[in-house]
């Protein structure tokens, strides 16, 4: 097997390499040649104590360790890759009340509650509201008599409508969750000037700002969400804290991913013209499933090993910590006929953009196809003739595939 033709130091989780591009020719080489490989990093550089990580990169793999979480724990060191250097244990410690970076039996109790909010007759009742939102967006969009930012015209609206809809917030106050959750994730972006601290602090505003919400549920219940979720909590419902923590990672997970998706998907479709054209006439069903594919909104996560094991023919230790690259799984020839290819008729088309199986499968994935498909619908629909007129910004991250701007005109 010959080794992978990657430079000294390169390492999959550098801010600087994702501001420029998802590195999928070295996402290649590694299925090609060593599918599980250490990638090592300066201490601490990553907010942890150790010396680097293992990249997994083919389907197989990242699905493996998706499933099997008493062999790869989310709470250990949490499931984000990397943090900044002045990450501290304390603070690591805290990112544990979150779902994301729960493990069984804990996120199997707090799953089940709050799924309740994520049930097909749940989406099924958001569905006309939300169609109607997208062709308002679109139709505000379209009045703009020369370029304007695609991001936050349209991508950014329907996330955050769909997010003040579902759990009842105010939609004057959605605002108040783009900027929070932009600043929560915003650290390794120079141009935000977003420090750590002021990421924590907005996460501790937003977290109290649903505190509050659950505590004026709790005294007046409402027919939403909210109430459904913290009424009773001896019944088995959530505490405020844990609806705190909640509407964060729904900040963050409903309104950031699911926008950069949007972001992409445009992007995709305007620089595959034969794409735009095929969708505009076909409407096909699978075009949002593409464009998560193709998008990737979390090039990663990690877990970290509770016991020795082997992987890819590697023997991983007790405490490693793994990367799993879902931007590398879905682009997986193994799996995917053509995967450099932007198809939106791809069936099958079973990609790992929702993550890769078991307990942490994206909750909201129902909501999140339902959003892109009617986003997209509306475009076609209002603004077929929509052309770009820049490249993309990107963001800088060392886990998001995120943009900031793009550039476009309604044509």
């Amino acid at each position: 097997m010959p080794c992978p033709a990657l430079p000294d130091g390169f390492d999959f989780t550098d801010p600087d390499l994702l501001h420029q591009r998802v590195p999928l020719p070295e996402f290649a080489e590694l299925r090609a040649a060593e599918p599980v490989r250490w990638i090592p990093q300066p201490v601490n550089i990553a907010g942890f104590q150790d010396e680097g990580y293992w990249a997994v990169t083919r389907h197989a793999d990242v699905r493996y360790v998706s499933t099997h979480p008493e062999i790869f724990s989310s709470t250990l060191n949490t499931a984000i890759i990397r943090f900044g250097e002045h990450m501290d244990r304390a603070s690591l410690d805290a990112q544990r009340l979150i779902l994301l970076n729960m493990d069984p039996p804990e996120h199997t109790r707090v799953r089940q509650i709050v799924q309740r909010g994520f049930t097909p007759r749940a989406i099924r009742a958001l569905e006309e509201r939300l169609r109607d939102r997208a062709q308002s967006i679109v139709a505000n969009a379209r009045t703009h008599s020369g370029p304007f930012d695609f991001v936050t015209e349209v991508a950014c609206e329907l996330p955050l409508q769909a997010i003040a809809e579902l759990i009842g917030i105010p939609q004057d106050d959605r605002v108040k969750i783009f900027e929070w959750s932009n600043k929560m994730i915003a650290y390794d972006d120079p141009e935000y000037a977003i420090t750590e601290q002021v990421g924590a602090e907005s996460a501790a505003e937003l977290i109290a700002y649903a505190m509050g919400m659950a505590a004026e549920r709790k005294q007046c219940p409402a027919h939403d969400i909210v109430s459904t979720l913290v009424a009773a909590e001896d019944e088995g419902n959530l505490n405020s804290d844990e609806f705190g923590f909640f509407v964060l990672m729904l900040s963050v997970a409903g309104n950031e991913t699911t926008r950069n998706a949007i972001t992409h998907g445009m992007h995709a479709l305007l620089t595959h013209p034969e794409q735009w054209e095929l969708y505009k006439s076909e409407r096909p069903s699978t075009a949002a499933e593409e464009i998560v594919r193709w998008a990737t909104p979390v090039n990663a996560f990690q877990r970290t090993a509770t016991q020795d094991t082997e992987l890819g023919g590697k023997l991983i230790r007790k405490g490693d910590r793994v990367g799993i690259f879902y931007a590398s799984a879905n682009h997986d020839p193994e799996v995917f006929e053509n995967p450099d290819v932007f198809d939106v008729m791809r069936d099958p088309n079973p990609h790992l953009g929702f993550g890769g199986g078991g307990p942490h499968y994206c909750l909201g994935k129902s909501l999140a196809v339902l959003e892109i498909d009617l986003i997209f619908n509306a475009i076609a629909d209002a603004m077929p003739d929509l052309t770009l007129t820049g490249d993309p910004r990107r963001l800088r991250s060392a886990w998001i595939n995120g943009v900031k701007e793009l550039q476009v005109t309604a044509g």
